[in-house]
C-alpha cells in the first residue's frame, strides 16, 4: 500500500490544509485559493498509477506518477484555458487514489490527461512542443490532451488548442513516462474555419523508430488512424503540412491515443 497525502500550500510554502491516508486520500479546501497557492500530492512509493483530482470541476485524471507532484493553481492569463468554474470559490474536493490493476490495464485514451502542466512535473502523460503561439496559455501543448474536442472556434476555453506560431517545423509530443501498447491515434484539428488553415498530411514517429505519414482532409470532424499494436512511451507529431488556403493558422484541438499500459509482473 502506498501512503498517500494532498496538501494546499501558499506561496510561501506554508500549510493552508494537508489530508493522508493509505492508497486513498480526500481533501477538503475552504479556502479561497490565492496566486502563488499550489497543490501538493506526496506518495510513500514511486513509479505509481493513480486517479488524481486537484479541483472538483475539473474531474480526476488517470495518471502516472514518478514521485510527489506539485500543481501550480493558475491564475490571470493562464486560467482562461480552463472553465471558469474550475478552482473558483472556497470549497474545494480534491482527492488520490491508487489504481487497481483492473483500472490500469483497461484500453483507454491513454494520452488524456486534465492535470498535465508545463515542465517536469513528473505526472504523465505529459505534453510538450517546440513552440507555442506567443507563450499564450490559449495555444499551449497541454490543451490537446485535455480532453476538451470543441475545434469550432479558437481562443478561451473551452476552444483551447495547441498552436504552432506559424512555424513549419513545430512538432509535439506526447509522453507516456512509461511503456504502453498502442493501436490508435484520433487527432481533432482545429476547424475554425475561415480563420483557420488546416494540415493535408502529418507525420507519427513513435519511441520504437517506427512512422507513420497521415494524409488529412478539411473537416471539423475526428480522423483516426488504427495501425498494428506498437509498444511505445511517447508519439510525436511532426512534418505539418499546410493547405493551400489563404489563412496561417493551423492548430490541433486534441490528439487521443488508445491502447493500454504494458503490465510488468
Amino acid at each position: 500500500m502506498a501512503t498517500l497525502a494532498l496538501k494546499v500550500l501558499d506561496k510561501n510554502g506554508k500549510t493552508i490544509c494537508v489530508s493522508s491516508g493509505e492508497d486513498y486520500v480526500s481533501l477538503v479546501c475552504t479556502a479561497e485559493y490565492r496566486e502563488g497557492d499550489r497543490i501538493v500530492l506526496e506518495t510513500s512509493e514511486k513509479d505509481l498509477h493513480v486517479f488524481l483530482q486537484v479541483d472538483d470541476a475539473l474531474g480526476a485524471a488517470f495518471c502516472y506518477i514518478t514521485g510527489n507532484v506539485s500543481y501550480e493553481i493558475p491564475f490571470g492569463e493562464k486560467r482562461i484555458c480552463y472553465s471558469p468554474k474550475v478552482f473558483y470559490g472556497n470549497r474545494h474536493y480534491l482527492y488520490a487514489r491508487a489504481a487497481r490493476q483492473d483500472e490500469i490495464g483497461a484500453y483507454r485514451n491513454l494520452a488524456l490527461n486534465v492535470c498535465d502542466q508545463h515542465g517536469d512535473t513528473g505526472c504523465f502523460p505529459h505534453a510538450y512542443a517546440n513552440v507555442e503561439t506567443r507563450g499564450e496559455s490559449v495555444f499551449a501543448a497541454r490543451n490537446a490532451i485535455d480532453g476538451v474536442c470543441e475545434n469550432r472556434s479558437h481562443g478561451e476555453w473551452p476552444y483551447e488548442s495547441w498552436g504552432i506560431n506559424m512555424q513549419d517545423d513545430a512538432e509535439m509530443v506526447v509522453d507516456f513516462g512509461r511503456e504502453v501498447e498502442a493501436d490508435k491515434v484520433v487527432l481533432y484539428t482545429r476547424s475554425d474555419f475561415p480563420h483557420d488553415n488546416w494540415w493535408t498530411q502529418v507525420k507519427l514517429s513513435f519511441s520504437d523508430g517506427s512512422e507513420a505519414v497521415w494524409d488529412l482532409e478539411k473537416s471539423s470532424l475526428p480522423h483516426v488512424l488504427t495501425f498494428e499494436k506498437k509498444r511505445i512511451t511517447w508519439v510525436r507529431l511532426s512534418d505539418l503540412i499546410k493547405a493551400d488556403d489563404p489563412s496561417p493558422f493551423p492548430a490541433l484541438s486534441q490528439i487521443e491515443v488508445y491502447g493500454r499500459v504494458v503490465q510488468t509482473v
